[in-house]
């Protein structure tokens, strides 16, 4: 897709959005409430259409039923009969598409609901109608799957489970969007990630990048003028930051750590701890939306 807009009445929702996913990606979509994620994935869905630009799904206009032949997708919460069991909920979703009654038995093994099948949906947790919205989205073993806050409800379990799943469907080469308020969800099962904020793209790159590469480099170390006066010169690195006496903090690239280690000992100090702790995607995440938020 490029250029892609969208507005609802005076709200911008989407602005000149640019994005490209590869065949076989976990890719994640992240951004604050009413950064445009859903409206996003939406359009890709042909559920709404957007005001400006292209977009190919599958290589297909979106909505398009060659297109939709091929995706599975959990928009928001999931919508059944209430009256009816989990089971006839997605065997009539099943033969409205000309699936047999046994891909109805696959997908419910896969979100193990099996034993609870039968149950109304009406008396289903949260987190099992979560689960068979998301078998709902399996049916038919679709190419690209499309899922848009899928551990909302489930219990820590549920999470694990959910997270695995993402995982097995990546690995086995199918491709997901994955959208989440849960970074660290995010962060341990996709491979490449986009921010959203404000309808923009404010960062899209893989996972290693999207973190930065560079480490904040927490030393104990003395004695204070001799670890400064190594920190302030040493190449690759950021502002030392002095926390107390005999703790400092900085960024580096990983390489140059040992580099960095080595200088302080040949100036003389005392290297009492090294700790390197690489960025998080939550940390990156509050980094990006914050530093568009100060520009705007």
């Amino acid at each position: 897709m490029s250029g892609l807009g969208k507005s609802f009445g005076g709200l911008r929702a989407l602005d000149g959005v640019a994005l490209s996913v590869s065949p076989g990606q976990v890719y994640g979509v992240l951004g604050p409430n009413g950064a445009g994620k859903t409206t996003l994935l939406r359009i890709l869905l042909g559920l709404v259409r957007p005001d400006s630009g292209t977009v190919r799904v599958l290589g297909h206009a979106p909505g398009d039923r060659r297109a939709l032949r091929d995706i599975g997708a959990l928009i928001e919460a999931p919508a059944f009969v209430p009256g009816l069991s989990g089971r006839v909920n997605l065997r009539v979703l099943a033969r409205a598409r000309g699936l047999p009654d046994s891909e109805v038995d696959r997908v419910l093994g896969l979100v193990d609901l099996a034993d609870r099948a039968g149950d109304r949906f009406g008396g289903y947790s949260l987190g099992m109608r979560q689960r068979l919205g998301v078998a709902a989205a399996m049916l038919g073993d679709p190419r690209l799957l499309i899922l848009d806050e899928p551990t909302n409800g489930l219990d820590p379990e549920g999470v694990v489970w959910m997270r695995q799943l993402v995982r097995d469907l990546g690995s086995s080469g199918r491709t997901v969007l994955f959208s989440s308020h849960m970074l660290g969800e995010v962060e341990q099962v996709c491979d490449r990630v986009v921010v959203l904020n404000r309808g923009t793209v404010v960062a899209e790159d893989s996972m290693d990048r999207i973190r930065t590469p560079d480490v904040s480099l927490h030393l104990h170390a003395t004695p204070d003028e001799t670890v400064g006066r190594v920190l302030a010169a040493a190449a690759g690195t950021g502002e030392p930051v002095h926390e107390e006496p005999g703790r400092w903090l900085t960024r580096a690239d990983p390489d140059e750590v040992p580099g960095i280690v080595r200088a302080l000992v040949e100036a003389g100090a005392d290297v009492h701890e090294v700790r390197a702790e690489r960025q998080s995607l939550e940390d990156a995440f509050f980094r990006l939306t914050e530093t568009q938020e100060e520009r705007s």
